[in-house]
């Protein structure tokens, strides 16, 4: 009997911060979550069904999926059929010097899209050839790094916009900002709502409100969202998941296996050990 879901992560050998994901799934939800990485996905089959920039989606075979980094969202299969797709994520360091290339300035590197949802074969085929090259080890590093290359191209062809430098905000978003900085940086340590709003120099009551309607998820689910996407990079450096689990604050191994498995589908070890093969 085929399980209910499985998934694979993936190493890139060649360029060090590119990762693949391979998923199948009937009866998994994502927990809402944020990556500080750029996402890129293709759904292959069945429908993917999620919540993210304040708008839930429907997403068919062959249309691809785009978040960007600290953009939040979870993820089900939507519909009676068993959903397959792939996503690939990459840093943002990574990306950059990409970007301004497609964008011809050397200080285009910083690329935000406002569609989720992109109906583009060119783009979805490049998405499709990469995750292909990565999950089978094939190829070299020019082959992954030209499929990258086109990725970013059709990203800043499409309606995507660079920034050359930071964008004037109002006054919540950085507010806002100053509490996420604030929580990034001390993930280590105990937090708690009084702190991180003071961060952001709000009352409780306003930064809840304000939180909420701009990310579309309480801070306490960011706060676990960081520590787990903290914890995903110690075990990609080798720490072990116990060692992550007292680093980061979970109460146990247990719990933070549990938080870990409804973020990425598979326990901390299993992560460690996908991406040592």
């Amino acid at each position: 009997m085929r399980r209910a879901f499985e998934f694979q992560f993936f190493s890139s050998r060649h360029v060090p911060t590119l990762k693949v994901l391979s998923a199948s799934i009937n009866d998994f939800r994502y927990d809402r979550h944020a990556h500080t990485e750029y996402a890129f996905g293709v759904t292959l089959a069945g429908r993917q069904d999620f919540f993210s920039a304040g708008t839930y989606h429907r997403n068919p075979p062959g249309s691809v999926i785009f978040f960007n980094p600290e953009q939040p969202h979870d993820g089900e299969s939507g519909g009676d059929h068993r959903l397959d797709y792939v996503m690939t994520y990459v840093s943002p360091e990574t990306l950059a010097p990409l970007f301004a290339a497609a964008a011809g300035h050397q200080h285009a590197g910083r690329l935000s899209s406002p569609q989720t949802l992109i109906t583009d074969p060119v783009l979805r085929d490049a998405i499709v050839a990469l995750t292909r090259l990565v999950r089978e080890n094939v190829g070299s590093r020019i082959d992954q790094e030209h499929l990258l290359q086109q990725i970013a191209t059709r990203m800043v062809q499409r309606a995507g916009r660079y920034q050359r430098m930071a964008p004037a905000s109002t006054r919540p978003d950085v507010l806002l900002t100053r509490a996420c900085d604030y929580v990034r940086a001390h993930l280590e340590e105990e937090l708690s709502l009084e702190r991180i709003s003071a961060a952001a120099n709000l009352s409780r009551y306003h930064f809840l409100r304000l939180f909420r309607r701009q990310f579309g998820m309480t801070p306490h689910q960011y706060v676990i969202s960081c520590r787990i996407d903290a914890a995903r990079g110690a075990l990609e450096q080798g720490a072990t998941p116990g060692e992550v689990a007292l680093r980061y604050g979970f109460a146990d191994h247990s719990h933070f296996n549990r938080r870990f498995k409804r973020i990425h589908g598979v326990t901390p070890f299993q992560y460690q050990q996908s991406l040592a093969h």
